[in-house]
């Protein structure tokens, strides 16, 4: 489980087929200890630590394996050696929930569609496809890379968010242009909502057929 927060970014360094996997090394700084078997969020999908080793000034180098169905399903199949990626650990249960509940299970890839720059913050636009709506509300949260955020505007097939300038500075916000693909991951607590409606409509068929 994670929060949206990110707090530093990695550097791809490799990235090598392995059968339908492709395995992605990465170097980066991190506050705490890492460890073979961990799960880090990686651009909001969760990964875990298959190889590790320790460099110099308290940078790492680690290795993760994204199967096909997370190649398919996110934009990790169009990374390149060189891109930067946000990063999360896992959350701690004693910590303080900046963000919101994220799972690290991406749900569908967005696009960005327009970005303006107003008074110093960005206002960023992305679409997505139409059949996730239900999970999309005014003011509600959404993961886009790993990064949880507040929507500004909800619509049929595309929402808009704000991005401060530190956001912007710290995450890879700052590298995304027209047409960049985004991970997205909506609010578990409206997943939740939605399958109980559609639980509750399937069993009242079912009772008004017998």
């Amino acid at each position: 489980m994670f929060t949206g927060i990110i707090r530093q970014m990695g550097k791809i360094v490799a990235i090598r087929p392995e059968n339908t996997n492709r395995i992605f090394e990465i170097q980066a700084h991190f506050p705490e200890a890492i460890r073979i078997d961990q799960s880090i969020a990686h651009n909001g999908v969760c990964l875990t630590v298959t190889d590790l080793q320790e460099m110099a000034d308290s940078k790492v180098q680690y290795s993760v394996t994204a199967v096909q169905e997370t190649l398919i399903k996110t934009d990790l199949g169009a990374w390149q050696v060189g891109d930067n990626v946000n990063l999360e650990l896992c959350m701690k249960p004693n910590e303080r929930l900046d963000g919101h509940f994220v799972q690290g299970h991406v749900d569908t890839v967005g696009k960005v569609t327009h970005i303006e720059e107003v008074g110093g913050s960005w206002l960023f636009y992305f679409s997505f496809p139409p059949e996730f709506a239900a999970l999309m509300v005014d003011k509600g949260s959404v993961t886009i890379s790993g990064v949880s955020l507040t929507v500004v505007k909800a619509e049929i097939d595309h929402f808009h968010v704000t991005i401060i300038p530190y956001t912007y500075e710290n995450t890879i916000f700052h590298q995304l242009s027209v047409g960049s693909s985004v991970n997205l991951e909506f609010d578990i607590l409206g997943k939740y909502i939605q399958r109980l409606k559609q639980v509750e409509g399937t069993q009242w068929k079912l009772e008004n057929q017998s």
